[in-house]
């Protein structure tokens, strides 16, 4: 039986936090290396201390739009659109290990990122198929996939039911799989709870409906690049919800506890036109996410800094905008970095949210994420 428990406990006001001050990380920084996708066949490697490109890693498979590491932290999974490829790095070489494509003449793939089983031997994802035929083209049903890593070919599908199908989020819905590998994790609309042998959905957590009085349309406000693995068995993600008379909207942090099958969600403030990203710090005491307000001429962008340890907002700072861009981090927790659709990554210190340089990467930097490694 799925369990679900959802906590509402009244904060402090945003407004009244601005200032507040969390513990600076312990420990001195120290060097780490940074993984990124290029335009248009590339991953680069970079240096956190001085921004210098180590690595140019030429890419079979084409234009990157995934990286993921693995739970052990050893291998880097990324996925790539120009072929429907997949391809597995070692995490301290940097030497691709694996490298594919699915396409074929008559068959076209369309995915975005999946997770691999603690194995390595397989990579979940969702998938839509093409196939050429002699007088048309013929789209499948949305399906979950299995990616056989030696093999290089998928060896299971099942199509998703059509309560499932209909979801928001389609085939980029971010996964999570359990530490045992018996239970995949699909974050739409709903959460849905896939046994990975049958690849069957066996059940549903739905966030949307709340069960304190006084809120409705509970949904991810973070994207996929706002879930996070706080320890191997929770995830945290940031949430938006309303009441249902004004719609007043506000944004909270949830939890997921991936073995019980437990949801958990604190709201924190009100929202603003768009909350996204999150990344959290090693200890998982700390988390950062972006705010934007307004549009175009009058867009406002903020560094957000929470204490997870109390669920309250400790701290904000305003920086330049752009009109697209993704929120990063070091591996230490030191630094954040706001990168991707540019030549360049702006460095900002995450204890201050204040800005310190910028790199300049020599290359357009892709939206598929940011890996850091030791």
């Amino acid at each position: 039986m799925l369990t679900q428990v959802r906590t509402f406990t009244p904060l402090l006001a945003a407004c009244a936090l601005v200032g507040s001050t969390l513990g600076l990380i312990a420990g001195p920084a120290h060097a780490g290396t940074l993984m990124l996708g290029t335009y248009p066949d590339k991953l680069f490697t970079i240096d956190d201390v001085t921004g210098a490109v180590k690595d140019r890693i030429q890419l079979d498979a084409g234009l990157p739009v995934s990286l993921r590491l693995s739970e052990d932290r050893k291998k880097i999974f990324a996925t790539t659109i120009t072929t429907s490829g997949v391809i597995v790095l070692d995490a301290d070489t940097h030497k691709v290990l694996t490298q594919f494509s699915l396409n074929t003449p008559t068959e076209r793939y369309r995915f975005n990122g999946g997770v691999p089983d603690a194995s390595g031997r397989y990579f979940y994802t969702t998938i839509l198929r093409t196939d050429k035929l002699v007088d048309r083209y013929v789209v499948s049903k949305q399906q979950f996939a299995v990616i056989d890593l030696v093999q290089k070919k998928i060896v299971r599908t099942a199509d998703l039911e059509p309560q499932d199908d209909a979801l928001a989020g389609g085939y980029r819905a971010p996964m999570m799989i359990s530490p045992d590998g018996k239970t995949l994790y699909l974050f739409k609309d709903k959460v849905l709870i896939v046994d990975t042998a049958s690849l069957k959905v066996v059940d549903r957590i739905d966030v949307q409906k709340a069960d304190a009085t006084g809120y409705e349309n509970v949904a991810f406000g973070g994207g996929v690049e706002g879930l996070q693995l706080t320890t191997p068995n929770e995830l945290v993600s940031l949430f938006t919800a309303s009441d249902p008379f004004v719609h007043n909207k506000i944004f909270g942090l949830g939890r997921f506890d991936l073995t019980a099958r437990k949801f958990t969600f604190t709201p924190i403030g009100p929202i603003t036109n768009q909350i996204s990203g999150l990344e959290v710090t090693p200890d998982g005491k700390t988390a950062y996410t972006v705010a934007t307000t307004g549009t175009t001429g009058n867009k406002r962008c903020e560094f957000w800094k929470f204490d997870l340890t109390t669920l309250n907002l400790a701290d904000k700072q305003e920086f330049h905008c752009r009109s697209r861009f993704t929120l990063g981090m070091s591996q230490d927790g030191v630094k954040l970095y706001i990168y991707g659709a540019s030549y360049d990554i702006e460095v900002y210190d995450a204890a201050s949210l204040k800005y310190e340089k910028t790199w300049d990467l020599g290359a357009d930097a892709t939206m598929a994420g940011m890996v850091a490694l030791k």
